[in-house]
C-alpha cells in the first residue's frame, strides 16, 4: 500500500453486498466428565496394567502439541497417580516436528498449553535426540526419544480422535503418539516419507516395533464430545494396545460435531455451501489448524475424492496466539487477512510441512487487509446468482460448532432440523475498524 492509498484489488470488492446473518445454536448428544482428576484416578484404579508401576521407577510420560480438552488437568492427574505409586515421572514433549523441530520450541508449545514444570510439579526433559530401536523390512529406521528410551518405563498419554488427513483403524491417538510423537522430527519424517496416504501403515509398523523393544507400560487416552469437552478416559495395556484403541476411535468419530448440512441422521455431513467464514484457526482447534473433517478440505487427494461437502469459498480471519505462528490451516482457505499473514511463522510452518511432506500446508492464500474485505472477496467470487442470498456460515473455529451464524438464504432449509435452533435476529454483518463485530455468546 503506497502512502495509505487503497489497493485496487480492495476497490474491486468494497461494493460487494453481504448477506444478512442470524445467530443459531446446534445441540449434539454429549456425555461430559466434570472431574478430570477423578476420571484418571478411576481409570487407573480399574486397570491391571497400572500394576507395572513399581516404587523407584523413572517413568517418561508423553505430552503432545494438541489442544486437548482439560489437557493440563489430565496430565497433572496422571503424574500424581504415578507418584502415588512411588515412581518418579518426568514429561517428554512428544510432538514430532512441532515447535519448530527444536527442544526449546517444544517446551514453549507445552507452556502455551498450560504445561510447565511448575504446573505439573514434574521435570520436563526435552531433546530432539533419538535412539535407534529397530529397522522395518523396507530399511526404514525406527527411532524413539532418548529420554523416554532411558527411563524404566514409558506411559503414553494422548487424545484419541479422527486424523485430519487419512482414514485407518488407528488414527490420532496412542499408537500415533508412540510412532510419530516420540519419534521426534526424524520419526515423524520417516512415517511421512512415503506420502500422507501411507502414514497409517508406518504408524502401525513403527508402533509395533517400539512396543516390542521399548519399556512401554500402558497408555492413557481421552475421548471428547462434540463440545470439545472430556467425555471418557481409558487405560490401555501396552500388550494389544493397537487393537484395543480402535473401537475408541470409532466412538470419538461418532462424537464429532458437524456443520448443519444434509441429512442430520446420515453418518457423515454432506451438501454444498457457498461460503464458510472461520474466525480463528490454530493448533488448539486441530493439528492442521482448521479441521478438514469439518471443512472437507483435505491435504490428501485420496481423502479429497471422498469428501461429501463442497465449500465453494472459505475465509480464515485470524491465527490463534497459542499456535505460536504455526499457521498450517491457512493453506486450506481461499482468502485470509493481513493480521493472519503477519502471525504466520515460516520457521514453524515450514519445519512441520517439510517433515510431513505435505508442502501445500505451507502455502499462503490471497491476503486481504481486514475481515470485511476478506469476507467480501469470498462472497464476491462464490458464484451465487444473488450474493445477498448466498448460503454462508460463520463459525468461531472448527472445534466449537455449538454456536454459528447462518445467512438468510439458509433459514428455510434449516427450519425444523433436529438439534438446530435460531437464537438471534437477522442482522447485517457489522464491522469495527475492519474486524467483524457480530458477537459470539460468552461460551461457544
Amino acid at each position: 500500500m503506497l502512502d495509505g492509498a487503497k489497493p485496487n484489488y480492495v476497490k474491486l470488492v468494497e461494493d460487494t453486498v453481504l448477506p444478512r446473518i442470524v445467530l443459531c445454536k446446534q445441540t449434539f448428544p454429549a456425555t461430559r466428565i466434570d472431574d478430570p482428576a477423578a476420571a484418571v484416578r478411576d481409570a487407573m484404579a480399574g486397570a491391571d496394567c497400572v500394576g507395572k508401576i513399581t516404587p523407584g521407577m523413572s517413568i517418561a510420560v508423553t505430552a503432545g502439541s494438541r489442544g486437548i480438552a482439560v489437557f493440563p488437568e489430565l496430565l497433572r492427574a496422571l503424574i500424581d497417580e504415578i507418584k502415588a505409586r512411588g515412581a518418579h515421572p518426568f514429561i517428554v514433549p512428544a510432538m514430532g516436528s512441532h515447535g519448530g523441530a527444536t527442544a526449546e520450541g517444544q517446551v514453549k508449545v507445552l507452556e502455551k498449553l498450560g504445561v510447565t514444570e511448575a504446573s505439573m510439579d514434574c521435570e520436563i526433559r526435552s531433546s530432539m535426540e533419538t535412539v535407534e530401536v529397530g529397522t522395518l523390512e523396507n530399511g526404514m529406521v525406527v527411532r524413539i526419544d532418548k529420554h523416554a528410551y532411558g527411563a524404566d518405563g514409558i506411559v503414553l498419554f494422548n487424545r484419541i480422535k479422527p486424523h485430519t488427513s487419512f482414514r485407518a483403524p488407528n488414527e490420532s491417538g496412542l499408537a500415533k503418539m508412540l510412532s510419530i510423537g516420540l519419534g521426534k522430527q526424524s520419526g515423524a519424517e520417516s512415517c511421512h516419507s512415503r506420502g500422507i496416504d501411507n502414514v497409517p501403515i508406518y504408524v502401525d509398523m513403527q508402533a509395533r516395533v517400539k512396543l516390542a523393544t521399548c519399556k512401554v507400560l500402558f497408555g492413557l487416552g481421552s475421548i471428547e464430545n462434540a463440545y470439545d469437552q472430556l467425555a471418557k478416559v481409558v487405560v490401555l495395556d501396552s500388550e494389544g494396545l493397537i487393537e484395543a484403541e480402535q473401537p475408541f476411535l470409532q466412538e470419538a468419530m461418532a462424537n464429532m460435531p458437524r456443520l448443519p448440512l444434509g441429512d442430520p441422521e446420515a453418518p457423515v455431513a454432506e451438501g454444498e455451501l457457498d461460503v464458510l467464514v472461520v474466525d480463528m484457526i490454530g493448533k488448539e482447534f486441530s493439528g492442521t489448524g482448521m479441521d478438514p473433517n469439518i471443512t472437507h478440505r483435505f491435504s490428501s487427494q485420496k481423502m479429497q475424492r471422498q469428501a461429501t461437502i463442497n465449500i465453494k469459498r472459505l475465509a480464515a480471519l485470524e491465527l490463534s496466539p497459542q499456535s505460536a505462528g504455526n499457521g498450517n490451516g491457512a493453506a486450506r482457505a481461499d482468502v485470509v487477512t493481513a493480521r493472519l499473514e503477519a502471525a504466520f511463522d515460516r520457521e514453524a510452518v515450514y519445519a512441520n510441512s517439510l517433515t510431513s511432506t505435505v508442502l501445500m500446508q505451507a502455502k499462503m492464500p490471497m491476503v486481504m487487509p481486514d475481515d470485511r474485505s476478506a469476507i467480501q472477496a469470498v462472497v464476491k467470487t462464490c458464484e451465487a446468482e444473488d450474493l445477498r442470498m448466498c448460503k454462508l456460515i460463520r463459525i468461531p473455529n472448527t472445534l466449537h460448532l455449538g454456536y454459528l451464524y447462518v445467512s438468510e438464504a439458509m433459514l428455510a432449509e434449516l427450519e425444523g432440523r433436529p438439534g438446530f435452533e435460531v437464537v438471534g435476529e437477522l442482522e447485517e454483518m457489522r464491522f469495527e475498524n475492519g474486524r467483524i463485530a457480530n458477537p459470539w455468546p460468552k461460551a461457544h
